[in-house]
């Protein structure tokens, strides 16, 4: 990802989801985010995206902004542990961006740690947590590491901030106006 090492699989995988579930020990009602490789992708995973959350993603994307917004059909219940919304990323680091658009799909993506553990920075740290769990480790070099991406929920009325990181509240509510 753009700040820590990332854990990853194709959506469209169900299988290669759940080895990633199972590695990081993640509980199955926790849903995994979607890194997108552009924008052009969020109207095959998200619908309908409101005119403020389209404001954001103009603004800040790609970079250290996830996104609720509500689902689309496409997107399997494994993703979204059953729930309505999907949360949507476009990282901007070329390696993901790289996969992705390999594929053709987006992909999983979410922190290279067992759950509870601290984030990775390094590829030998990624190694230490998992061992042989995984397939193979990308080799990026040191990731700088830094603040989290900021979570927002924007499938109600007034958009949610669920963890403000990297973006501020400030930056959000002077794109979307008032925030919960």
């Amino acid at each position: 990802t753009d700040t820590v090492y990332g854990l990853g699989a194709c959506a469209g995988l169900p299988g290669a989801i759940e080895r990633v579930y199972d590695v990081k020990e993640r509980p199955r009602n926790m849903p995994l985010p979607l890194l997108l490789a552009d924008v052009s992708q969020i109207t095959k995973v998200a619908e309908p995206v409101s005119p403020s959350a389209w404001s954001l993603i103009h603004n800040f994307l790609p970079g250290a902004l996830t996104l609720g917004l509500p689902r689309s059909k496409s997107v399997p219940d494994i993703i979204t542990a059953g729930g309505t919304t999907v949360a949507v990323a476009i990282p901007t680091h070329p390696v993901p961006i790289t996969l992705i658009e390999g594929l053709g799909i987006p992909i999983v993506g979410t922190s290279a740690n067992i759950s509870g553990q601290p984030s990775p920075l390094t590829s030998e740290e990624v190694y230490s947590q998992f061992g042989n769990k995984i397939d193979f480790i990308i080799d990026g070099g040191w990731c700088l590491g830094g603040r989290e991406s900021t979570i927002i929920d924007m499938t109600g009325q007034t958009p949610a901030l669920l963890r403000e990181g990297a973006i501020s509240r400030e930056e959000l509510e002077k794109i979307c106006g008032n925030i919960l």
